[in-house]
């Protein structure tokens, strides 16, 4: 399989609310960067479809389910005829009733969004159902967050889900043998680099946000641009990470 960009979104709206401003894209602005894409050749597919033998293939995903991807980007996709990947936070959703979960950041899709999108040949994975950092949970809720997300989405989707993103785009060994365990055979992190057949449980998608200019955005579908800062910012907190969590083993012990 050939090396393939996996662009990552988040939102698509004009005002997004402070938390999710900078990863939130304008309409146009995104009208403008799926124009490029077909300037430039690009071939869009689904993630299932990473190893289809189309010209210069390249992915589209999307974290969290905001509403605005129904309504914003949706439309945008679809006058293009271009295909994506939303990983859905179930604990989230506008309407999760007794299942809800977390702290959403914006108004979220709904389960009738969310089976509309699939029936419409959007692909669906999980993201978790509250959104935790991963990596900081003990074993027991790391499993449960993992499966109960998988497991709400194929009972209200009649299909299977074999496919996530890491929340805060975080993992470790011990998460990724977890996500293994729980029935998923494809995992995304952030890592802004361009994807490989070799990386199956980190799969890296790289950051599409409110601050990248259309230059720097034909650098990131290209796969050229190399975002250092970001790289040594992930690295840096990776080990802080870390720490703390064996912080924790250790006081929980005590």
């Amino acid at each position: 399989m050939r090396a393939v960009p996996i662009l990552m979104y988040h939102s698509v709206r004009d005002d997004p609310p402070p938390d999710t401003a900078a990863l939130s894209v304008r309409p146009g602005v995104f009208a403008d960067q799926m124009a490029l894409l077909k300037e430039r050749g690009f071939t869009p597919v689904r993630l299932s479809d990473r190893a289809a033998d189309v010209p210069r293939p390249i992915c589209i995903t999307f974290d969290d389910g905001y509403a605005d991807f129904h309504s914003q980007a949706l439309p945008i996709l679809s006058s293009f005829g271009y295909p994506a990947t939303v990983f859905v936070t179930t604990g989230w959703l506008d309407d999760a009733g007794p299942d809800a979960a977390g702290r959403p950041l914006d108004t979220m899709l709904r389960w009738g969004h969310v089976r509309e999108l699939a029936a419409e040949g959007v692909e669906i994975g999980a993201h978790s159902h509250s959104h935790p950092q991963l990596d900081q949970l003990r074993d027991g809720p790391l499993h449960d967050e993992l499966t109960r997300s998988r497991l709400l989405l194929e009972d209200r989707l009649q299909r299977p889900v074999t496919t996530m993103a890491y929340p805060y785009g975080y993992s470790s060994a011990r998460v990724r043998r977890a996500v293994a365990r729980a029935g998923y055979t494809t995992a995304y992190v952030v890592a802004n680099d361009v994807a490989s057949h070799r990386s199956g449980y980190a799969i890296p998608r790289l950051t599409v946000q409110r601050s990248t200019s259309a230059a720097a955005f034909g650098r990131i579908a290209e796969g050229s641009h190399r975002f250092y800062r970001e790289k040594a910012l992930t690295k840096g907190y990776a080990v802080v990470r870390r720490s703390r969590y064996l912080y924790r083993q250790a006081m929980s012990r005590d």
